[in-house]
């Protein structure tokens, strides 16, 4: 507790020498009997926001939400957001409160709050636990202030901020909690795309998703409504033992948390109930199902509001799923060259998690992965020509040559392959020799090299 004793108590005790009191709450406060870093500091505090700035009128203040009883105060450890004690109405979009009245009452505060462990207040005289947050801190529990369902009903986010919390924190939700969860979820319907994706990658990229997402199957389905199909769908495959989306999911906890990774590994095999083909053992094929996947991946993400970056990464990667998973180490330099550093070493990542969660008990092929892994490096370490910018030729040479337009890409493009598949020294005689010869083969009079 000491470093957020450190960083709040001095702005507890400025309100306190005015007459308001004021009390650490939420994140920082549960962070902090967690022994979590701190990363913001949240105050409540009797004084109205007017009072608040006046208390702080020595200290640069944005009046963040004034009219919902918000002030940040600038301070020399970074923001801190100041909010007087209130009360909530009704809240006809799910979301956000019709009004909000101001109290003189710390427990009203903390009665309308989310879940108890974000309940808790920490003031001079220590802490203020109405809701038994510290009991639920104990048992790694999510427990919501009062009745689930009016939370919910209040703000369907918070939803998927207790999902969030699950997995980030490896916490239960308690079971009229959850309950209620799986009977409010439609009401996500209501909150904006950008909100929700930012609660969802929070929540893929946790520590523990693989619990949260096959027990809210039925809330990750409403948002990406194409997963909704993978659910139970029987893969018919000797080399799978899980339905695809229990798959999917497994895939997501052996790889990278970071968020077009996670992603990518949720979303890997999409298309794979509606390309399903029984053959004569009735085996499953899906032909094609990595192509189709990222394009409906492009497609879904889009209405996610996900940035361009990560929306076309993660349709990529799909789309290209499984390239690496037989890949002969001589073969490595011409994937490389093809799908570029970053994408190939992500497809690695992608292709062994899915190797390693399509059975129960599978042994990973790790000196096929570590190999290739190892080749792609040594390639990229010895600065093999792999790119165009590597060429011992440019742009200038190939106008020089008498290549004008689209023909000078086409041609850079050509000489590329023909290094990469070692048919030609990366040398620059022997480069523009071969420009010479490929420009006169399609123009009348190239210039000589």
């Amino acid at each position: 507790m000491d470093s957020i004793l450190q960083l709040g108590m001095p702005l507890l005790d400025i309100l306190n020498q005015h007459g308001y009191p004021a009390y650490l709450v939420g994140g920082a406060v549960r962070d902090s009997l967690m022994g979590c870093n701190i990363h913001d500091l949240d105050i409540t505090t009797a004084a109205l926001p007017h009072e608040i700035l006046s208390v702080f009128s020595h200290l640069r203040c944005i009046k963040t939400g004034e009219k919902h009883g918000t002030i940040t105060v600038l301070t020399e450890h970074g923001p801190v957001e100041i909010t007087t004690f209130r009360t909530e109405s009704t809240y006809s979009d799910h979301r956000r409160p019709d009004s909000v009245m101001f109290t003189t009452k710390l427990e009203q505060d903390l009665a309308r709050r989310d879940f108890t462990i974000n309940a808790m207040a920490l003031g001079r005289d220590g802490l203020i636990d109405l809701f038994g947050g510290q009991t639920d801190l104990s048992n790694k529990q999510l427990r919501c202030v009062g009745d689930p369902n009016q939370r919910f009903q209040e703000d369907a986010l918070r939803m998927l901020r207790g999902m969030r919390f699950s997995s980030c924190l490896n916490f239960q939700l308690e079971t009229a909690t959850a309950a209620a969860i799986h009977r409010h979820h439609h009401q996500l319907s209501h909150i904006s795309p950008e909100r929700i994706t930012a609660e969802l990658l929070r929540l893929l990229t946790g520590d523990s998703p693989k619990q949260v997402l096959l027990e809210y199957a039925d809330v990750i389905s409403t948002l990406i409504p194409d997963l909704a199909p993978t659910i139970g769908f029987c893969q018919h495959s000797p080399y799978h033992d899980f339905d695809v989306y229990t798959h999917s999911v497994n895939t997501v906890e052996h790889i990278p948390p970071t968020p077009i990774l996670r992603l990518a590994a949720l979303l890997h095999d999409i298309a794979k109930p509606v390309t399903l083909q029984l053959d004569s053992k009735h085996i499953g094929h899906f032909p094609f199902h990595a192509k189709l996947g990222g394009e409906l991946v492009a497609q879904r993400l889009e209405t996610l509001r996900l940035d361009n970056a990560t929306r076309l990464g993660v349709a990529k990667l799909i789309s290209h799923h499984g390239l690496t998973r037989d890949l002969n180490p001589k073969d490595v330099a011409r994937c490389l060259s093809k799908l570029g550093e970053s994408l190939f070493f992500q497809l690695l990542h992608l292709d062994r998690a899915d190797s390693i969660s399509k059975k129960v008990s599978t042994t990973c092929r790790d000196a096929h992965w570590d190999k290739i892994e190892s080749t792609a490096r040594s390639l990229i370490e010895s600065n093999t020509c792999l790119w165009r910018h590597q060429l011992a030729v440019n742009g200038s040479d190939v106008l020089s040559s008498g290549l004008t337009g689209q023909e000078i890409g086409i041609s850079l493009d050509i000489l590329l392959q023909h290094v990469v598949h070692g048919t030609l020294k990366n040398d620059r005689d022997a480069l523009l020799a071969w420009l010479h010869n490929y420009a006169l083969s399609i123009t009348p009079n190239p210039k000589s090299p």
